[in-house]
């Protein structure tokens, strides 16, 4: 079967963030956002036909997922990564947001150090910022269009302010990385040395482009599984993030209590039957729409790629190897961070995720959400040239 990824969706009236909410947040009203990472593409047929059955039923009280639940995710996660887990290990929640809040909680106190790599997903920093925790910072080395980590200063860091918890973004948004064994190894060697519990989200991990393998973080030595968190969810992949259902898993016994404790402290317990539902579909009979996706989702990456180049040379492509975000840098256009705001949303009337969000290294860049009919990505690349091209910008 062919998926219809070109097919334009009208999404305004329904509710969305993305589309209904520009006024409320400062922007023109007919604005085209690329901004917030959900994709313009409706969820597989197969997750939609779920829902619809479910909805059918007409009863939806308190729900919990029943071993074909768990089935579903340690298939996927075995297929997809060769990572084997247990049905102790699950612990759901509605978002992976609020797992990293409630893991925060959890395993640090009051002005404990919690590290992470910025440039980067700016909920970290909330999420460190807003439950009284020091926030540290391991920036990200940009170098030749590629970032790397500077292991000796992530080492220093978490000598230095005594880090109770790392949170790993893998892969990296907004940087677009797909860390190697190499690296993973390296971080996760220095946080076993020095006793430092790692979140890792991992939401991202079904969308990396060829040459690249997203590998599980516990996975990889038994040692970080006693010390990880896990952090996943079929959301993005699937376009379900209004669902509110992500699976985090904890194989150390003592971690995961800790963790149950804090999520029962927030009063949470059984999760979204749809998200149930829709995650039990996607991930028994989502993958094909998943294969076409990510082929989709690279072209729309060529489309950019080649477009920057030919037209807008003064912006720079930083290649990802994995998410659907790409991570534009916008240094050569000559304008600070204001002027550029003015220029993509007042001339080409375009609202993307500007880079001083993500904290150091993000000034002069943009985050773009790429997951769009390719229709859709073309019309923002014309309004960019044209904006860029027109000497009233500044």
């Amino acid at each position: 079967m062919q998926y219809p990824f070109d097919r334009l969706t009208d999404r305004r009236n329904t509710d969305s963030l993305k589309y209904d909410f520009a006024e409320k947040r400062g922007k023109p009203r007919d604005i085209l956002p690329l901004w917030v990472a959900d994709m313009d593409f409706p969820a597989p047929p197969a997750v939609i036909e779920a829902l619809t059955e479910k909805s059918r039923h007409g009863i939806f009280g308190y729900s919990e997922g029943r071993e074909d639940y768990f089935a579903a995710l340690s298939g996927w996660y075995c297929k997809n990564f060769d990572w084997e887990i247990r049905p102790e290990w699950l612990v759901k929640t509605p978002s992976v947001v609020f797992a990293i809040c409630a893991a925060i909680r959890a395993f640090t106190k009051d002005q404990d150090a919690v590290l992470i790599q910025q440039p980067v997903y700016y909920p970290f920093t909330e999420s460190i910022v807003s439950n009284n925790r020091k926030l540290v910072v391991n920036q990200l080395i940009y170098a030749d269009g590629k970032y790397t980590i500077d292991l000796r200063d992530f080492e220093e860091k978490i000598v230095q302010n005594q880090v109770k918890l790392f949170i790993l973004c893998s892969p990296h948004n907004p940087v677009g990385r797909v860390w190697t064994e190499e690296e993973l190894t390296a971080m996760g060697d220095i946080c076993v040395k020095h006793g430092v519990i790692v979140v890792s989200d991992e939401i991202h991990a079904d969308f990396v482009y060829p040459g690249h393998r997203h590998l599980v973080f516990a996975g990889l030595n038994p040692a970080f599984s006693e010390i990880t968190v896990t952090c996943t969810a079929p959301t993005k992949t699937f376009n379900l993030a209004g669902l509110q259902i992500s699976n985090i898993l904890i194989a150390n016994s003592a971690l995961r209590t800790r963790f149950r404790h804090e999520i029962g402290r927030a009063g949470y317990s059984q999760p979204n039957v749809m998200g149930l539902v829709a995650c039990r579909a996607a991930y028994t009979q989502g993958q094909e729409w998943l294969d076409q996706l990510r082929a989709y989702l690279a072209g729309n990456l060529d489309c950019v790629r080649q477009f920057l180049q030919a037209q807008i040379p003064q912006i720079r492509l930083v290649e990802p190897e994995g998410t659907y975000l790409v991570w534009l840098d916008c240094r050569g256009l000559g304008l600070d961070d204001q002027q550029r705001e003015r220029l993509l949303v007042e001339k080409a009337g375009l609202w993307l995720d500007t880079g001083t969000m993500f904290g150091a290294g993000g000034e002069g860049f943009e985050r773009v959400n790429i997951a769009c009919p390719r229709a859709t990505l073309k019309e923002a690349l014309g309004r960019l040239q044209k904006s860029v091209e027109n000497p009233s910008i500044t």
